[in-house]
């Protein structure tokens, strides 16, 4: 055997190789032939210059070539032979070669790491109450009826600001230096207190104010907003409130909920009411399968491949660069975004790539695998929730096979959180 096998950590593997005695006579030539075919020279037609004249042109180049195809195959031999499961392309160190007489080099590569997890039996998790009242409705009633709303002024000047009202105001920023942006200023604009549509605890702070009252708002921008000079800053908002607005929406009868699509007013509750549930069951699955996740990474421990965090890294900056260019951020705006935060990117990359591996480790053991019928039963619970006709899911799900095999991924990830919750001790609130 022309190499040995050294472990690095858990998940690197180096593979020390050393030829002391080397002929590449045979791959010289094939390499010679292979070139001769596709090399012009001048006073020969395309491939039909002697051998020895390419060799005399090319030589060097073959040889190198030579080498390399020879160290290719032995990388890879050896790979297979040890049955190292390899994660990206190996790097080359320590490359000593003595033409026709010897070579050796390393190869280092990354490997998936084994995983023996510990026993999970005692851990214990709540997984959140799910509850539902009829007033829950009332959100779902106004998104149908509200092209249909009328919006009148409250004429009762002792009403105060509250959530779900509208306010029609003036407003002016003042920044920590007195300067007062243009684009800090509004005239007669409506906001609906409660949308969240202005920076975090403006709206809180107009909560109570009545008509024609004034009043400063000191509100602190967020660490990441999209203008780089106010992030963080403590800006004060001079407010004058000119009207409070309401919506007024038409009671909701059978014909506007056959209008909607529905047969009556009762199948409208009966059928929102369910969709309403299925969506806070689902959020309260995610909030306890991240904290499974998080105990389970910092109940296991061991090495990850860089290789799959930088890779994880790059999908999540394309991910973040999205949301940004929706936010107005151009390219030195995103640079500097990332600078600051590469440090909880990569933190973020690190814990995917280790509950991604964890996750995966589990669905191997108790042979966890997603099917055709997993995935028909999906399509249908898509259709159910998304009210999309079934052959418009279908067509999406299986003219792009990559959009087939993330959906088959998400159900092998589903169907393994409910081999944990068999594993771990799972209480309701």
């Amino acid at each position: 055997m022309s190499y040995q096998v050294e472990e690095v950590n858990g998940c690197t593997k180096k593979i020390v190789f050393n030829f002391e005695s080397l002929d590449l006579t045979t791959e010289i030539k094939d390499a010679l032939i292979k070139k001769q075919k596709s090399v012009s020279l001048k006073g020969f037609r395309k491939g039909k210059a002697p051998l020895s004249v390419v060799e005399q042109m090319y030589r060097p180049q073959v040889e190198n070539d030579a080498l390399n195809n020879f160290i290719q195959n032995q990388m890879y031999e050896a790979i297979t032979k040890e049955d190292l499961k390899v994660v990206g392309y190996p790097a080359f160190e320590n490359m000593n070669y003595e033409p026709g007489k010897s070579v050796s080099f390393d190869a280092v590569v990354e490997i998936f790491p084994e995983i023996e997890l510990k026993d999970m039996s005692k851990l214990s998790f709540t997984k959140d109450k799910v509850e539902f009242d009829d007033s829950d409705l009332d959100g779902a009633r106004k998104n149908y009826l509200n092209s249909k709303a009328e919006m009148k002024e409250v004429t009762d000047e002792s009403v105060a600001l509250d959530k779900g009202l509208f306010a029609v105001m003036n407003f002016e920023g003042e920044r920590a230096d007195g300067e007062k942006p243009e684009n800090m200023k509004g005239e007669e604009f409506l906001l609906e207190i409660g949308s969240g549509q202005f920076i975090p605890g403006f709206e809180e702070q107009m909560v109570g104010m009545k008509k024609g009252e004034k009043k400063t708002l000191e509100v602190t921008f967020p660490e990441d907003y999209q203008a780089q000079e106010l992030q963080g800053e403590l800006v004060k908002f001079h407010v004058e409130l000119l009207e409070i607005k309401e919506k007024n929406y038409p009671e909701f009868t059978d014909e506007l909920a056959k209008e909607f699509g529905y047969e009556s007013v009762e199948d409208f509750n009966e059928k929102n009411k369910k969709n309403i549930m299925e969506q806070r069951d689902r959020q309260a699955k995610q909030k306890l399968n991240q904290e499974i996740l998080e105990k389970l990474v910092e109940e296991n421990s061991f090495d990850i491949p860089q290789t799959l965090v930088s890779q994880q890294e790059e999908h999540l900056k394309e991910d973040v660069k999205r949301t940004l260019s929706q936010q107005g951020f151009n390219e030195s705006m995103m640079e500097e975004y990332f600078q600051k935060w590469a440090g909880d990117m990569t933190d973020k990359a690190k814990f995917q790539v280790r509950s991604g591996l964890i996750l995966d480790s589990i669905a191997k053991e108790h042979n966890i695998e997603a099917n055709n019928d997993d995935f028909e039963k999906k399509l249908e619970e898509v259709g159910s929730t998304s009210g999309l006709p079934m052959d418009q899911i279908k067509n999406f799900y299986t003219q792009d096979q990559r959009m087939k095999n993330n959906l088959m991924f998400a159900i092998r990830e589903e169907k393994t959180f409910d081999k944990i919750y068999d594993l771990v001790e799972v209480k309701e609130a």
